[in-house]
């Protein structure tokens, strides 16, 4: 039984949407996220990436600047740009990338589903990546970067969202990377119940992105309860901002690889090895792979098909990856990355980026890439559901959500 609550949303003012509205705080690095946000006085990075707006030299982490998001978040809002809707409601939030629509519900989940495994991860986290949320979160006293989840597709919560589109949107506008957003909101009372009792009858919700965030957000969570013993459990700081997706909706890009070195290896050796351990062959045309079980390879201003073989395979959800079979088939016994989560001779290159990319580090730093299939969201929901872990970088989404057009306040 999940608990997805309507919530009293802070959300920008009309005609403020479109210049709000930022991708989250993790796609930039420093220097990216200052020259982002420089002239800017709507955009909410300044907000998300505070550091930002301290010379280059200031310690990112410090107290400081965690308050200065406070500070710049409390300006924004006495200056008219965002309104507080006092009253609890979903929202529709739609977002069109290449003419694919989807639609999910923005709402407030349960800290305690996700405690007790009812919200599935598929992912671990790390430690040092979740504090810098957790100063974030604890200091603003509210979630402003939304947790990306997914549900088995529902039709009774389809059917809400459809009537809900037939009103006027909140937002409607076109980022500066071609994607749609639309808002709306819930506004009937009885979609409202439907919605709640039709994710209460679901026995999982599955983050799809954003586990740092929500790990993040429930350690603020347990935190706020030690400080307050007494405390419902029907406090804001119980819930976090998350929107959910039904999964026939969403689509997972390739996430590929790119190693600096061969292990010692030239790249004629190299070929043969993995002409051993898979079925290659050079490619002429579209180096996209074309099903599960294949992946493509970059070396030596080449394109190679490799298909895995068939002792290979597996029907464990996690060994059975093309991600996992890569690295325990290659990159581990082969190349010695044992540690892909923090070994520097391995990067990650979303598919966003396109397989030029891949080329262009070739040339730049790297050795060898290594193109995959992506990930489908029945494989994710699959490992989740075993209770089990997908090795590091298995899913890239797209669009991106935007933060800043919800903000969750406890």
């Amino acid at each position: 039984m999940a608990l997805i609550k309507p919530f009293p949303c802070v959300r920008p003012a009309e005609g403020m949407a479109d210049k709000i509205a930022a991708l989250p705080y993790d796609v930039y690095d420093r220097k990216e996220a200052k020259e982002k946000v420089l002239g800017d006085e709507n955009t909410f990075l300044r907000i998300d990436r505070p550091e930002t707006q301290f010379p280059d030299e200031q310690d990112m982490y410090a107290p400081e600047v965690y308050q200065k998001a406070a500070q710049l978040l409390e300006a924004d809002i006495n200056a008219g740009k965002y309104i507080r809707d006092e009253k609890r409601t979903y929202y529709v939030y739609e977002l069109t990338m290449d003419g694919r629509t989807q639609t999910g519900i923005t709402a407030a989940a349960s800290v305690d589903d996700y405690l007790n495994g009812v919200i599935k991860r598929h992912e671990n986290t790390l430690a040092a990546k979740e504090q810098d949320r957790i100063r974030h979160i604890d200091t603003l006293s509210a979630q402003t970067g939304p947790i990306f989840l997914a549900y088995r597709e529902d039709p009774v919560i389809l059917e809400a969202v459809a009537r809900a589109k037939q009103q006027q949107a909140l937002y409607d506008f076109t980022a500066d990377d071609g994607i749609r957003h639309r808002v709306f909101q819930i506004t009937s009372e009885e979609d409202t119940k439907a919605i709640q009792e039709a994710f209460a009858r679901m026995d999982g919700i599955y983050i799809a992105d954003g586990h740092h965030r929500a790990a993040s957000a429930v350690k603020v969570a347990l935190k706020r309860r030690e400080e307050d013993p007494d405390y419902t459990g029907e406090e804001e700081f119980n819930f976090f901002l998350s929107v959910l997706f039904p999964d026939k909706e969403l689509k997972i890009l390739d996430y590929n690889r790119v190693v600096k070195d061969l292990n010692g290896m030239e790249e004629e050796s190299f070929l043969c090895k993995m002409k051993e351990l898979f079925e290659v062959s050079e490619l002429e045309g579209d180096p996209h792979p074309a099903h599960k079980g294949e992946f493509s390879m970059y070396l030596g201003g080449k394109w190679y098909k490799c298909c895995v073989r068939p002792e290979d395979q597996s029907e464990d959800p996690v060994k059975g990856l093309d991600v996992s079979i890569l690295q325990d088939v290659l990159l581990g016994p082969v190349l010695g990355i044992t540690d892909p989560k923090n070994d520097p001779r391995i990067a990650f290159v979303g598919g966003i980026r396109g397989l030029g990319e891949l080329e262009r580090r070739c040339s730049l730093d790297a050795k060898a890439a290594f193109a995959m299939y992506p990930t489908d969201i029945q494989e994710l929901l699959s490992v989740a559901d075993a209770g089990l872990l997908m090795p590091p970088k298995s899913t890239w989404f797209e669009p991106k959500l935007r933060s800043g057009l919800f903000i969750h306040e406890f």
